[in-house]
């Protein structure tokens, strides 16, 4: 497989790279919070579009493919966001192999 010919100028969207960071309630349990880890330059690319509907209201599940240079703290479940939309990590790879980049796929659910 060649390299991977991607112009760093494409990578036009800034994002917050965000962890999961649970904290105690005080009553045995956890209360579900991210914290950010980085902010970073990425390219965004919508890959596909689901319709489903949950409890009587439309949610739309988008996919994307998101381009930022090669990271080795990344792990699934982490998260990006941009304002308020959320891009949570599904899987992600080096797409040459040569630790210049990881593409990650995403999903995005908008009610």
């Amino acid at each position: 497989m060649g390299a991977v010919a991607l112009d760093p100028g494409q990578m036009s969207a800034r994002l917050d790279l965000e962890m999961r960071d649970d904290a105690r309630d005080g009553q045995g349990g956890i209360v579900a919070g991210f914290a950010a880890v980085a902010s970073l330059w990425a390219r965004i690319e919508p890959v596909a579009l689901a319709e489903e509907e949950r409890a009587d209201a439309a949610v739309f599940t988008v996919t994307h493919r998101i381009w930022i240079r090669f990271r080795e703290d990344l792990a699934a479940g982490m998260r990006f966001r941009k304002g308020g939309r959320i891009f949570t990590v599904r899987a992600f790879y080096d797409p040459d192999e040569t630790g210049r980049y990881v593409v990650c796929r995403c999903v995005e659910e908008r009610p």
